[in-house]
């Protein structure tokens, strides 16, 4: 019975350092991306809110050199890219934007955030909406997180780094004015179905 006690106990040692080992040499990467013709460490790097030598550091590469069809880390960048706001209304946008996606994309993956930041400012852009930020994720009945008060709930990073992104110029929808979840939208006569769609990602539809 002591053999066995012994024997148990050596291989939870293992285990543990094992564990403790992976802990202490793995970063805690945030998601992979497949590399498409025209990606560069720097265009990376700008669209997912890190840095080139961090890119190049999590992938152990020793150059800038990537090739389409192939896999890449993409490590957590800094806390925020509020630095990069020139003033305070441009910080106060960028939150309030993460706000509406952390609200309304919540769980979704970093792309299908930065798509639902991008809708608000092709709204802002087009002349059919309010041509403010916080115009358009207040405007009365167009969000759900507003209405039930999901925006409020703590940002994520993921969050404030999607708006960010979204605010540089990423636009991974095509130009989508409207987005919405098929699944939670129970009436088939509801007015969004007429919208064109362009494009889905994760489990959110966008359409023009």
């Amino acid at each position: 019975m002591k053999i066995k006690m012994k024997t148990v106990r050596k291989a939870l040692t293992f285990c543990l350092f094992v564990t403790s080992l992976l802990i202490s040499t793995t970063p805690a990467y945030a998601w992979t991306y497949s590399i498409k013709w025209g990606d560069s460490l720097y265009k990376l790097s700008k669209n997912y809110g890190t840095e080139v030598q961090d890119l190049r550091a999590a992938n152990k590469l020793s150059s800038d050199k990537i090739l389409a069809g192939t896999k890449i880390w993409i490590p957590e960048g800094k806390p925020s890219p509020v630095r990069k706001a020139q003033s305070t209304q441009g910080s106060n946008d960028l939150y309030l934007l993460a706000r509406l996606i952390n609200g309304e994309a919540r769980g979704e993956s970093f792309t299908g955030q930065v798509a639902v930041g991008a809708v608000i400012l092709n709204r802002v852009k087009s002349g059919k909406f309010p041509n403010t930020i916080a115009g358009n994720v207040y405007k009365e009945l167009q969000f759900e997180s507003v209405a039930n008060g999901q925006i409020w709930q703590p940002l994520t990073t993921t969050a404030i780094k999607a708006a960010g992104a979204a605010l540089n110029g990423w636009d991974p929808t095509g130009g989508a004015l409207y987005f919405y979840n098929p699944a939670k939208v129970y009436n088939k006569y509801n007015w969004i179905w007429s919208r064109p769609i362009i494009n889905r990602i994760g489990n959110h539809v966008f359409a023009k």
